[in-house]
């Protein structure tokens, strides 16, 4: 495949992404935008109540109502459009009158002011601006975008140059840039999030934001732990296991049968090996996602953990289209892929995470065409 359809193939996953980030976004502003226009219409109530009082009317609610808004623009005319108050509004130094004609001019274009009775023959109009946090919510799937296309940028610079360079440095120079790169972008999310959260605490789509930006923050944590040496520590493998198949198994077709067997054992160390949690979570999943690929989307993935004398031994198997004998290795070289989509890293992230910083062994432990494929993990176990 030539880098023109790299590079084809990247714009359209973007565009994709940030489509449905948009649809997303609007829907969710939709809902701000209405939330902020029922404010003002409360707002613009508060404010006829208050011009109307006399000195035997009691102000308190109207004027807590109108000193409220701390973030909302707002414009109030006479009849004839001149502008006679303003709140969270920035005047200019100089040609405020001007200012103030061409901004009612374009909120005259954009919307219907909200009208307000004053007394039968006196009448006053109130017009606002989208606030702050509006605007940036709009700009929302902007950044990701912008998350998206830094990650794909690294990835096809890791393909475009894995030809000519030595593939270790490489793999240590691409992991790194990612986590960096996706650090700042995750942060502004979290930043957005949190505020989000102070101003709308109620709002049930913040926990779908919250999800995706998890989701993020652990992949750049994946990368990160690639990209240097891993700290290997005592870990349960079953735990590991059971907990990388629950999280498949809501994110895997109906379709597919998925089940876990787990060899009995009489000790609690029997499962135990030094190593990083995360990344053969990630190991994991892979396997189970290969498997998914390999089926079309249906048939059955039986996932089984055993001890085989100091050895630790996971079984993925699937029902898919199988693998040729020829290609057992090719499989877990970088580039290699049958999908029409696809990157074919995932196989090989397997196998130097398996072996390179765990020090065990994966391959394709049997395979039909036609019936399925065995994949199986190799580790070493430890005492405690």
């Amino acid at each position: 495949m030539t880098n023109t359809k790299y590079q084809l193939i990247i714009v359209l996953f973007a565009l994709l992404f940030v489509g449905a980030s948009a649809l997303f976004t609007r829907r969710l502003s939709k809902q701000f935008a209405e939330v902020e226009k029922q404010r003002m219409a409360v707002w613009a109530e508060a404010t006829r109540q208050l011009v109307l009082a006399d000195e035997n009317t009691d102000i308190s609610l109207s004027s807590s109502i109108i000193e409220a808004n701390t973030t909302i623009p707002v414009y109030m005319t006479d009849a004839d459009y001149h502008v006679i108050l303003t709140r969270n509004v920035q005047e200019p130094k100089s040609d405020v009158e001007a200012f103030y004609a061409k901004k009612i001019a374009q909120l005259r274009a954009d919307q219907t002011p909200i009208e307000v009775n004053v007394s039968p023959d006196v009448k006053q109009y109130i017009f606002y601006e989208e606030s702050n946090l509006l605007r940036q919510l709009r700009l929302f799937p902007w950044v990701q975008m912008a998350v998206v296309l830094s990650f794909m940028a690294l990835l096809v610079t890791y393909i475009i140059t894995s030809y000519r360079n030595d593939q270790n440095r490489v793999w240590v120079g691409l992991t790194k840039e990612t986590a960096h790169q996706l650090g700042t972008p995750i942060s502004s999310l979290n930043a957005w999030l949190e505020l989000l959260r102070a101003k709308y605490p109620d709002d049930d789509l913040l926990p779908d934001i919250a999800t995706d930006i998890n989701r993020l923050q652990l992949v750049a944590e994946r990368f990160s732990r690639i990209g240097s040496t891993p700290t290997l520590v005592t870990m349960d493998m079953r735990q590991t296991i059971e907990e990388s198949f629950a999280y498949m198994r809501t994110r895997v077709s109906d379709k597919v049968q998925m089940t876990l067997t787990v060899d009995e054992q009489d000790d609690d160390s029997a499962f135990l090996i030094h190593g990083d949690a995360p990344l053969m979570k990630w190991v994991t999943e892979n396997l189970i996602k290969n498997a998914v690929d390999a089926m079309d989307g249906h048939g059955q993935i039986t996932l089984h953990l055993q001890r085989d004398g100091q050895l630790i031994v996971l079984d993925v198997t699937d029902t898919g289209r199988g693998i040729e004998r020829k290609r057992y290795t090719q499989v877990f070289r970088p580039g290699y892929t049958t999908k029409t989509r696809g990157w074919g890293l995932g196989l090989s992230l397997c196998k130097r995470i398996v072996e390179q910083y765990h020090g065990g062994k994966i391959f394709i432990q049997r395979s039909v065409v036609g019936k399925g494929t065995t994949f199986r993990v190799i580790l070493k176990q430890c005492a405690n």
